[in-house]
């Protein structure tokens, strides 16, 4: 679509930032990837009611070891803590632990949760599947080693946004199959689910200030080797077979390339007998609870997620 229909269609909370977007320049990865890195370490801020560590973890067998960013209430008692591992975005190109620190942050003051942000290898590197190994071997580590981080194993969600939206999503199935642990909630945020990225709402959005067509198409072509067999660890969308899986909260907006894979994949999992709950913020483009989270559709976003996580959990009062 034109700018002028683009611009129309965002909600005016949003558009300050949307038009000073510099986009994503994933053409250029070699420069790119390190001055995102660079600039998601100079925007790390500390929260005086959390407390964070890292700790190295061994991958699959074969494979580097993984980083772990940990975040824990400072005022946290020896009980253990309900845990949410989160998987960043970056369409598997870019993007560690540190890039949505600060939504690590909210989710573990406002829920009084553990979160365990996981580091996964990343494409051109690395290609599908190695995002989703690297989280299954996080989910093993953390059910086996619950103690030493302080956490109930019996209240384990699984979080992430965009690629780690379609990371997400892929475990939910990996850990079922394989008979591992079993999350309490999956919350695929926006996510990646299909390597075709041929939908209306995909080819519809086509701005490069926010996560757009062109994005996905470069993303899925570079994450998937050619050649590869696919499979729904990869492509969650091609998944058939969607029982016994966790319960699942998303959200999305209406000016998201990602729109239309995401209501399917909702609607086969309700067809499936899964519990779901879903919102589609009306204006909202990808990402906005992170690029702007005090406007009004990005605090109901993180209010609903927060309220989804401790019912899930047990701990709604």
């Amino acid at each position: 679509m034109d700018e002028k229909l683009m611009r129309s269609l965002i909600d005016p909370e949003l558009l300050d930032n949307y038009d000073k977007s510099a986009g994503f320049d994933l053409r250029h990865l070699d420069t790119f990837k390190p001055a995102c890195d660079k600039q998601e370490l100079a925007n790390l801020k500390d929260d005086p009611d959390v407390h964070i560590y890292e700790k190295m973890i061994p991958g699959p067998e074969g494979a580097p070891d993984i980083k772990l960013r940990i975040y824990e209430p400072t005022d946290r008692t020896a009980e253990p803590l309900p845990c949410g591992m989160f998987f960043h975005g970056g369409g598997f190109l870019f993007g560690s632990v540190y890039r949505q620190n600060d939504m690590c942050l909210r989710m573990c003051k406002n829920v009084n949760m553990v979160v365990v942000s996981v580091e996964y290898r990343l494409s051109p590197m690395y290609k599908a599947p190695a995002p989703i190994e690297d989280a299954y071997a996080a989910l093993l580590w953390v059910d086996k080693n619950h103690k030493e981080i302080g956490i109930d194993n019996t209240k384990i969600a699984i979080t992430g946004l965009s690629a780690g939206g379609c990371v997400t999503a892929a475990l939910a199935l990996m850990t079922r199959d394989r008979k591992g642990p079993k999350p309490v909630l999956q919350i695929p945020l926006y996510a990646m689910l299909d390597h075709k990225a041929d939908t209306y709402s995909q080819h519809a959005i086509t701005s490069e200030k926010v996560w757009c067509y062109n994005y996905s198409k470069i993303a899925w072509d570079t994450y998937i080797e050619k050649g590869t067999e696919l499979n729904y660890y990869i492509s969650p969308i091609l998944a058939e077979d969607l029982s016994d899986l966790p319960p699942v909260f998303s959200f999305i907006g209406t000016v998201d390339p990602l729109l239309d894979e995401n209501i399917e994949y909702w609607n086969k999992l309700i067809r499936a007998g899964i519990p779901v709950e879903y919102h589609i913020f009306p204006g909202c483009y990808h990402s906005f609870e992170i690029a702007v989270p005090d406007s009004h559709y990005g605090k109901m976003a993180y209010n609903l997620m927060y309220s989804a996580l401790r019912r899930a959990f047990g701990t709604e009062k």
